[in-house]
């Protein structure tokens, strides 16, 4: 049974229907609900009645041959302890409609009132009329019979529309008809229905919506006491849906299109399909319209999930979560090869003592030596240092002068190997002259013939917080995060260098206003190109705008700006299509008002259709200074390095664990000394996270133990 169904089953509970409009609930679970796997997981083993497999080059659905009463149940078995509809909602559906299908008006689904004894009703099959865009609305003119329920809402399928009809104002039965998309093309097409407030939308395979602004919203006090929900059809042989359906799934209070555009196949976007539906078999091929029985068609199945009877005993099942393939016996699955990698437990691997505190840690590969780790340590007198893994850990490879130290940054160009690090110290000219306010920040080459690091180019910088390298275009560009120029002047600018070939040389390419600049986080969402800074600090608050930047035309150009408190890190990660970026929230600070350092820090995610990143989770951090994001097998994770809760360094940083839905809970508390930040990385298979502290000589090394 999938997730999305496990999840809805726990929520079944009692409903209270002895109700008044005053204490009507509404619907507050926002799972979505994946409505076509509820009907055909009732029993895994077999089909339900009315329903046929089919197959459309490689990709299945369902093909309903009667509107058998097992495609049918109550809406509160889903919609749990509510009695109105979502006021605001998503369906997504994905289906393949042939030309000659389309003559007819069939319903995807509907959702149908209790029976009720009264007078019999007007058809709910209306003309269609209108242009491009059209909202009509019919009244009924005469009740019903006792056999007979009227429609509450459904999703109906015409030769030239589609209708998303509901019992409105009144109850007068409405409908809004999308024309100006042919889905009657006998190809695959997923379609996300979006319902809010002040707007009703339609998206075909992921792109441009088509949007109807309706004078009245959709209504608020739609009772479904009593409702069923009927797949395929509303009940009758009349309006049965004669395609084929792949995915339908009803999401309250959200628009789905954020989870599952853009994708590389949009015809065929995915926010829950039934795993009988979703293994892809070997034979057939995409595009060549010929459909085939479910049964005489598979060999080999791939998928999430999968269930094995008598029915296809013998016949094989890729996972590729798990990496494993397995035999059905007709009972049970057979394991044939696997590869399990699961988060066990964290164990301490190493304690590294180093010769001070330590800022930053950077991890990376030297060909021909293997895993490094260059730390910016705090002492000027030590300087800091790289260290080389071996079997039993780090150990300390090469010395670096550096003065006071925040950062490295490791990058290449070619086959050349450099490392840049943030000096907040200035030089041996600062130390000796404590009113300069001129530093140096250095950046080294890689020796093959030495095999050491040397100096390559010194630029000016004032208290580098971070150095950020990327490439756009073929082209190398560094980053600096400037955060204060002397000891007050936080409003300033950071700077972006771009390699000139011709003088071998990072030379000045932009310019940036910043505040209290901490960290530079690059990234590339298809084609483009962003740059995101944290501002910690303007002179007089830590609550300030950080701001995201857009590659236009050669330079930088502002795309948003986002309020943080003291943000001193930006991480940004993918899952799946989807697109984050967490900030790390130090503490709030206004005037000479007292510092809060128990705070949320952010993740937000990228809205696609709004251009812009919108909040999507908040997470409790005590003066949050970096997060760090990794994934071991399909399972995603984020740590965040929490440094000082207001009266100790030495508290738990966390590690979370992405839940979907749910979005990241916490499953690891990791005990830390000024944690100050975090590196994930891999060795022999093996994988680690180091953790540096700005408050002891010592970093340590976890591993991650999975099974």
């Amino acid at each position: 049974m999938s997730s999305l169904i496990f999840v809805q089953l726990l929520l079944v509970g009692l409903r209270v229907t002895d109700t008044t409009t005053d204490t009507w609930r509404h619907c507050t679970d926002l799972v979505p609900l994946d409505l076509l796997s509820f009907v055909l997981e009732r029993d895994p083993s077999k089909l339900v009645p009315g329903v046929h497999m089919k197959q459309a080059g490689a990709v299945r659905g369902v093909h309903f041959s009667s509107p058998h009463s097992s495609m049918s149940f109550p809406s509160s078995q889903l919609l749990v302890n509510c009695d109105l509809f979502p006021k605001e909602f998503s369906i997504v559906v994905t289906l393949k409609v042939t030309r000659t299908a389309a003559k007819r008006n069939e319903y995807i689904f509907s959702l149908m009132e209790p029976k009720t004894v009264g007078k019999r009703g007007k058809t709910e099959e209306e003309k269609d009329k209108g242009n491009v865009l059209e909202r009509n609305k019919e009244k009924e003119r005469h009740g019903e019979t006792e056999k007979e329920r009227r429609i509450i809402l459904g999703l109906r399928l015409s030769r030239k529309r589609l209708h998303f009809l509901f019992r409105g104002h009144g109850g007068a039965l409405e409908h809004w008809g999308f024309r100006g998309k042919r889905l009657a093309d006998n190809q695959w097409h997923t379609l996300v229905l979006t319902v809010g407030s002040h707007h009703v939308r339609l998206t075909v395979d992921c792109s441009s919506p088509l949007e109807i602004v309706p004078s009245r919203p959709f209504p608020s006090d739609i009772n479904i006491q009593g409702s069923r929900f009927h797949i395929g059809s509303r009940g009758k042989w009349k309006g049965l849906f004669s395609g084929l359906l792949r995915q339908l799934v009803l999401v309250p209070g959200s628009d789905a299109i954020h989870h599952i555009c853009p994708s590389s196949e949009p015809h065929l976007a995915v926010l829950s399909v039934p795993p009988l539906l979703s293994d892809l078999p070997m034979m057939g091929r995409e595009g060549d319209g010929h459909v085939t029985s479910y049964e005489t068609e598979e060999r080999v199945s791939v998928g999430l999930e999968r269930s094995c009877s008598e029915l296809i005993q013998g016949q094989l099942w890729f996972n590729p979560l798990k990496k494993s393939l397995y035999l059905c016996d007709g009972t049970a699955w057979i394991a044939v090869l696997e590869d399990h990698k699961r988060l066990d437990y964290v164990l301490e691997h190493q304690v590294l003592t180093t010769s001070s505190e330590t800022h930053d840690v950077e991890v990376f590969q030297v060909p021909g030596m293997g895993l490094m780790a260059a730390m910016a340590h705090r002492s000027i007198a030590s300087g800091s240092a790289v260290y080389l893994w071996s079997h039993t850990g780090f150990q300390l490879y090469q010395n670096i002068s550096t003065y006071e130290a925040l950062a490295w940054r490791h990058f290449s160009m070619g086959k050349k190997m450099f490392l840049v690090v943030s000096n907040s110290g200035g030089g041996p000219d600062k130390h000796f002259n404590k009113g300069s306010e001129m530093d140096f920040s250095v950046i080294y080459k890689w020796s093959k013939k030495r095999k050491r690091f040397v100096q390559f180019q010194t630029l000016q910088t004032h208290c580098a917080r971070d150095w950020e390298a990327f490439s756009i275009n073929r082209q190398t560009y560094l980053a600096v995060a400037n955060h204060r120029q002397g000891n007050n002047n936080h409003t300033i600018d950071s700077v972006i260098y771009k390699w000139n070939r011709l003088t071998k040389s990072f030379e000045v390419h932009q310019r940036l206003p910043t505040s209290g600049a901490y960290d530079w986080e690059f990234f590339t969402v298809g084609p483009y190109h962003f740059l995101v800074v944290a501002n910690a600090f303007d002179g007089v608050t830590t609550s300030v705008d950080s701001v995201v930047y857009i590659w236009v035309n050669g330079s930088f150009q502002v795309f948003q700006t986002i309020k943080t408190f003291c943000a001193t890190d930006w991480e940004m990660f993918q899952i799946g299509s989807r697109v984050f970026l967490v900030v790390a929230n130090g503490h709030r600070l206004h005037g000479n008002g007292p510092s809060r350092y128990a705070i949320n820090s952010t993740i937000y995610e990228l809205d696609m259709n709004g251009q812009l990143f919108v909040r999507f989770q908040d997470i409790v951090t005590y003066s949050a200074v970096d997060w760090e994001f990794f994934s071991l097998g399909e399972e995603y994770f984020l740590v965040v390095a929490n440094s000082f809760n207001g009266e100790s360094y030495s508290l738990n940083s966390i590690l979370y664990r992405w839940q979907g839905y749910e979005g990241f809970v916490p499953v690891h508390w990791l005990p830390t000394i000024g944690c100050s930040d975090w590196e994930f990385f891999s060795a022999k298979g093996e994988s680690y996270l180091i953790y540096s502290s700005a408050k002891a000589p010592l970093s340590k090394v976890f591993k991650l133990k999975t099974y």
